[in-house]
């Protein structure tokens, strides 16, 4: 596809430093070999060596980092200590980590989290993990090492959905955003305005395109409600609000159903006066399970290739992999990842 050889060049040309936490995972280690190979990023993979190699891929370009044999380990361990100093284990009373032998000795047996003290040294400029760990294991180390950029509340994702070969009718350039399908499962009203930002954000630098965002419900300017006073679709509304009083630069619009948001006939029809109405190309949808069926009826039915998660919200460019994913989505998540950069 265009859109992915021009997100590999892309990042080629930033000539960032990503690390790759999961040197157990055969797809990870394939991964980082075609990523040096093709020159799209430097690559840091954590792990054993020696097992490493036993995958029998050429591992030559690639920056192998034993945690438990690293001369940085006890840099990284007071990092870990001061960015905790202070927080107690709930289950314990105590607090998480007694002294910076305590978190050296945690980090050592967290190798994500060991990624997110890397980055968070300056000793990369990003992190990728989740091929082999949840997305909660991957996010954890980022909320508490990383944390949120300044200004920041809400850390979110959307993917970025490249249309099949032959395009799609509605949208010329054949991409488009959604929003949030991994990581907050039932968002606020404010909430939901932080991600419809931050999407837009994620569209215009990453998927370089000029945002048209629509908040989706199964609602259009009101034609439906909510049934036993669960607020599905005012909280759309009030997020609509928000998000244009945050950001009244963007072209922002909503509720709308999809196809309101997507088809210029219906759109013309069921939001008239809307500018974006039928010309959406960044989806906010309610809720996590909205999303997350969404992107992967687009994706298994549709033949779109989603892109992502692409994690944002982060002081430094952390992102989560599906457990699902293949290599080439390894390799498109480190360009994204060097991109935000």
């Amino acid at each position: 596809m265009d859109f992915v050889k021009e997100l590999r060049a892309k990042a080629k040309a930033a000539g960032k430093t990503i690390v790759l936490c999961e040197g157990e995972d055969k797809r990870v280690v394939e991964a980082a070999s075609l990523v040096v190979k093709e020159g799209i990023a430097k690559i840091i993979l954590l792990g054993n060596k020696t097992e490493i190699e036993k995958f029998g891929f050429d591992m030559s370009g690639v920056t192998i980092v034993d945690p438990t044999a690293d001369a940085n380990a006890d840099k990284y361990a007071e990092l870990l200590y001061k960015a905790r100093e202070g927080k107690i284990n709930k289950k314990t009373g105590a607090p998480e980590y007694a002294d910076v032998a305590a978190a050296k000795a945690a980090a050592l047996k967290d190798y994500t989290m060991y990624g997110a003290l890397i980055l968070k040294a300056g000793d990369a400029d990003g992190f990728v993990s989740g091929a082999c760990h949840s997305t909660a294991n991957t996010l954890r180390p980022g909320l508490q090492v990383i944390k949120t950029a300044p200004g920041i509340k809400t850390v979110s994702s959307c993917f970025i959905m490249v249309a099949p070969e032959g395009g799609n009718k509605y949208l010329s350039d054949g991409i488009a955003v959604f929003g949030d399908c991994a990581i907050n499962i039932e968002p606020s009203a404010e909430e939901l305005a932080d991600i419809a930002i931050a999407s837009a954000d994620t569209a215009k630098k990453i998927a370089g395109i000029d945002p048209k965002v629509a908040l989706l419900s199964f609602s259009t300017k009101g034609s439906g409600s909510d049934a036993k006073g669960l607020n599905t679709v005012g909280k759309v509304v009030e997020a609509v609000g928000i998000a244009k009083q945050k950001a009244p630069e963007l072209a922002l619009d909503g509720e709308f159903q999809f196809d309101a948001a997507i088809a210029p006939e219906v759109g013309e029809l069921k939001a008239p006066g809307s500018s974006v109405a039928g010309h959406a190309n960044t989806f906010i949808f309610p809720n996590i399970n909205a999303g997350n069926i969404g992107y992967k009826i687009c994706a298994r039915m549709g033949g779109w290739k989603a892109i992502g998660p692409v994690c944002q919200g982060f002081a430094k460019p952390l992102n989560d992999l599906s457990r699902g994913c293949n290599v080439d989505e390894i390799v498109d998540t480190v360009a994204v990842t060097a991109l935000q950069a």
